[in-house]
């Protein structure tokens, strides 16, 4: 007897040959990514075999813990490039990074140019604990220099579980959203599976990235997805070609 459920795909399986990694740590020694060069290389080759030809870096640039520089990151990233051999040295596509939006973030803004993911686009992230007060405030200001935020792992922010308005409503402000990959398996909790799905669903989720930080992110692209939302899913990795 044949069972009547059809078995979910693992998520390697659905990266095609050719994709492009929006949002990884892989650069060594600059936030809590990869620790030195010989991690950053062996994240690389997962990425390779997971499909993933081209990386861009996104280093976290948080003050107080990686104060990172848009020097200090093309340097690493430079540095980093000229230790790599192919095809890595290629797949290491660009550099650009991972702004919490805070405070300290307006006063960068204002003092100097952001590091982008392509042309103006410019990925943010938010505290886990709360989103900033003046968060419509902020994303005017990032608008207003010219630049098109993506907001990093929406599904991920569990204040916004219970309320998804502001989904929509940060929708309505042209924020673009990026899916972590490994929600849809379920690796960051149900919760964050469930809000994914819910994201993916609405057509919320305009880009994905791997986030990837350590080897048990490329692990779990072994596992199989617990989503629903399979061909939603699908349409956001294609949708990564307009980064290559």
């Amino acid at each position: 007897m044949f069972s009547l459920f059809k078995s979910k795909p693992k998520l390697s399986d659905l990266i095609p040959e050719g994709t492009v990694d929006i949002h990884s740590h892989i650069l060594p020694g600059i936030d809590d990514g990869a620790p030195d060069i010989t991690h950053t290389k062996k994240l690389m080759e997962g990425l390779n075999k997971i499909g993933f030809t081209k990386c861009i870096a996104t280093p976290h640039t948080l003050p107080e813990i990686w104060e990172n520089t848009t020097l200090g990151i093309n340097e690493t990233f430079t540095t980093t490039k000229q230790q790599l051999q192919e095809p890595h040295q290629t797949m290491l596509h660009r550099a650009a990074s991972e702004y919490m939006i805070n405070e300290a973030f307006l006063e960068r803004l204002q003092s100097e140019p952001l590091l982008t993911i392509k042309d103006n686009i410019v990925l943010i992230e938010m505290s886990y604990m709360n989103p900033p007060l003046a968060l419509k405030e902020i994303i005017f200001e990032i608008q207003l220099k010219g630049y098109q935020p993506i907001l990093a792992h929406p599904e991920r922010y569990l204040f916004y579980h219970q309320n998804t308005k502001m989904y929509s409503t940060l929708k309505e402000l042209e924020v673009k959203f990026q899916l972590n990959l490994l929600s849809s398996v379920g690796y960051y909790g149900s919760s964050v599976a469930t809000a994914a799905d819910f994201l993916l669903k609405e057509n919320y989720i305009d880009f994905v990235g791997t986030d990837v930080h350590h080897k048990k992110h490329i692990d779990a692209f072994e596992n199989k997805i617990t989503i629903k939302s399979e061909t939603q899913l699908l349409n956001a990795i294609e949708r990564n070609t307009y980064f290559k």
